[in-house]
């Protein structure tokens, strides 16, 4: 009786001692970026299992779990800040607020309404781009430059920056770099954000339209 007492105290040891190696692992990875279902199987898996204690695990760090499941993508966001008139004491932010420029945000804008124009088409769930595509996107919202190479120099700079910031993947197909927008884009541009689109765009529009008449002028 003494041994399989033993027998299964070491085996619960054993299982938290898993448990917290999987949560603490879960919890180092979100914090180092975007946790993607296609890049790890296992760990997607743990995070599943271990959601609710991977949130108070992040909520401890003033963190919220995004869990899109269907979408296969979870990553850490700061919680909202408290109201002015709170006066409890605040957490210095961990998950760092990056500006983007006009241009990235243009981007971004014209990347989630291709995705919400391919999403109502049905079909594929991979909406993937060639440079041709996305330099057309853009295009349509720039002032005209007879410069094509200069052009599309420019929104290449784009589209590495959006690919750094995990909006974009390369992808490597025998015809030549294509890029595969990445669906945790909806998280960050949301529905609310799209209603507002037409509007943003004509503000990016006039301010871009702004900065290349200064450019001529000098």
């Amino acid at each position: 009786m003494g041994d399989e007492q033993c027998l299964a105290t070491d085996h619960a040891d054993s299982v938290a001692t898993t448990i917290q190696f999987d949560l603490s692992t879960l919890a180092i990875t979100l914090l180092k970026g975007v946790v993607y279902r296609e890049g790890d199987e296992r760990l997607w898996g743990s995070l599943l299992n271990l959601q609710v204690r991977v949130r108070d695990y992040v909520g401890v760090l003033g963190l919220d779990l995004v869990l899109d499941e269907a979408e296969g993508y979870a990553f850490l966001k700061s919680r909202p800040a408290p109201a002015d008139d709170d006066a409890s004491p605040q957490l210095p932010r961990l998950v760092v607020r990056r500006p983007l420029s006009f241009p990235v945000s243009l981007l971004l804008a014209l990347l989630r309404k291709k995705l919400a124009e391919f999403d109502a088409g049905g079909g594929n769930t991979r909406l993937v781009l060639t440079r041709e595509e996305i330099v057309e996107l853009v295009r349509v919202f720039l002032p005209d430059s007879s410069n094509e190479a200069r052009l599309v120099d420019q929104i290449d700079a784009q589209i590495t920056k959006v690919v750094e910031l995990g909006f974009l993947r390369r992808l490597k197909p025998a015809s030549g770099p294509v890029w595969e927008v990445r669906r945790i884009l909806k998280a960050y541009v949301d529905a609310q954000w799209l209603a507002e689109f037409d509007a943003r765009l004509a503000a990016y529009q006039a301010q871009l339209s702004g900065t290349t008449a200064m450019d001529d002028a000098k």
